[in-house]
């Protein structure tokens, strides 16, 4: 779930840079093709970016730990119907409602085109199909023109049929279709709306500069005018004579981009490598940052030049065994009263290495969730009892280990009770651990 939300934030925050960078040194120029396929590779690649986990500097996900068994903390019961919930499965359940809707939206539109369209009478113009229906407005469906009438001997509805000609020819409407799925997934983002628009601009200054090439612009210009119309058509569709007619025709006075202009387009290699960087590298895994007080055990306990060693041939083992281990943690992990009240769950993962002689040092999150529940995950573990070190060729090394620690709420009305008691008494109530999951 928070997972999820995760997700859903990062991808915005490619979304925000990518349109930022297209607004600020691309959208003027006069490479329509280019600028096409950089909106769509920006979008594609927002959608992945986070979804990706690479290796920075050779660190990353080589990196292999003894994992121990996740350990669950919170409560047993089951959630009632009437129960609270928490604020991320709030928010995640208005997003579905959300998706679900404008997805509904999305198939209803391509249902109402295709019943039209199945309605329609079909012409010849050129190499293209012309749809004619009453209803439609002059656009563009995927492989058909639409049109409410067809003269193709008139002057003005030949320039139209050029203009929607561009846009079947360049397939225009599969852009179309894939922003419509991004804002299936985004659909309480601004931002993929402002894309939306942007590929549309620019689908609209391609076409119409495969008019221009034939037709004068100020005679082409003229007739944008007189059609201009605020009806839509549906999500798939380019209109001919709704969309942004003044930038139109600003675009078409504009000279031709100097071809040096195109160095602009580098400024994306390092806005991708900087998005890669920040919400695909493995950073936790990156060489972590020792305290005063390890550095010190460091140096009394082993020195500088012991090898710690990720795998060994004999683990190491806790006091009592596993049992032991789930005792310990069963008696001493709490669930942190600020992160039950900010409705906060995930796992913690705990990153720690167990010396020669069993004491443990260098216990660092290497993922956490917030709400105090890393700061106590690490002094559970910075405060177990020593351990059986691990053997490599029957000679106690140090050894890293990972202890997943998964924080879950459990039955929200407790939480509620826990607040009216903190009301009444000021003591913020813990709780305990269920156990290994």
């Amino acid at each position: 779930m928070e997972a999820l939300l995760i997700y859903l934030l990062e991808a915005s925050v490619c979304l925000g840079i990518s349109l930022l960078i297209y607004r600020l040194l691309l959208s003027g120029l006069t490479f329509f093709a280019w600028n096409r396929f950089i909106l769509l590779t920006m979008l594609i690649l927002s959608g992945i970016i986070p979804l990706l986990r690479l290796e920075f500097f050779g660190i990353g996900n080589e990196v292999s730990e003894m994992t121990l068994p996740v350990f669950q903390v919170g409560e047993p019961g089951k959630a009632s119907g009437t129960d609270w919930m928490s604020w991320p499965q709030l928010l995640v359940r208005i997003y579905v409602v959300g998706a679900v809707f404008v997805a509904a939206r999305l198939v209803f539109g391509f249902m109402s085109s295709q019943k039209l369209l199945g309605q329609a009478r079909l012409a010849r113009f050129g190499t293209f199909w012309v749809a004619i229906h009453p209803k439609f407005v002059p656009a563009s469906f995927f492989d058909y023109i639409l049109m409410p009438d067809f003269h193709p001997e008139d002057v003005k509805q030949k320039q139209i049929l050029a203009h929607e000609s561009v846009h079947v020819k360049l397939r225009h409407s599969w852009d179309l279709l894939l922003i419509n799925f991004a804002k299936v997934l985004f659909w309480f983002n601004p931002l993929v709306y402002l894309f939306e628009r942007s590929l549309r601009e620019v689908h609209e200054y391609q076409a119409d500069r495969g008019v221009t090439a034939e037709v004068a612009p100020k005679e082409y210009a003229t007739l944008l005018l007189q059609l201009i119309t605020a009806k839509p058509g549906f999500q798939f569709m380019n209109n001919f004579n709704h969309f942004q007619t003044k930038k139109r025709i600003q675009m078409m006075a504009k000279s031709a981009s100097e071809p040096l202009q195109r160095l602009r387009f580098l400024t994306l290699v390092p806005a991708v490598g900087l998005l890669l960087f920040v919400f695909s590298c493995e950073k936790e895994d990156m060489v972590p940052s020792l305290s005063v007080e390890s550095l010190k055990t460091t140096d009394l306990l082993i020195g500088q030049a012991d090898e710690v060693f990720d795998v060994v041939e004999q683990q190491p083992n806790p006091p009592g065994g596993m049992a032991g281990w789930n005792t310990y943690l069963s008696k001493n992990l709490k669930y942190p009263y600020q992160a039950r009240r900010m409705g906060i769950e995930g796992t913690v993962i705990v990153v720690f290495e167990i010396l020669k002689d069993g004491s443990i040092r260098n216990v660092e999150v290497l993922r956490g969730i917030g709400g105090g529940a890393d700061e106590e995950a690490m002094r559970v573990v910075a405060n177990s009892p020593k351990w059986q070190p691990g053997r490599q060729r029957d000679q106690a090394v140090v050894t890293r280990m990972r202890l997943p620690i998964r924080f879950k709420l459990g039955n929200s009305k407790s939480i509620a009770s826990d607040l009216k008691e903190e009301m009444a008494t000021g003591v913020k109530p813990q709780v305990t651990v269920v156990g290994y999951n």
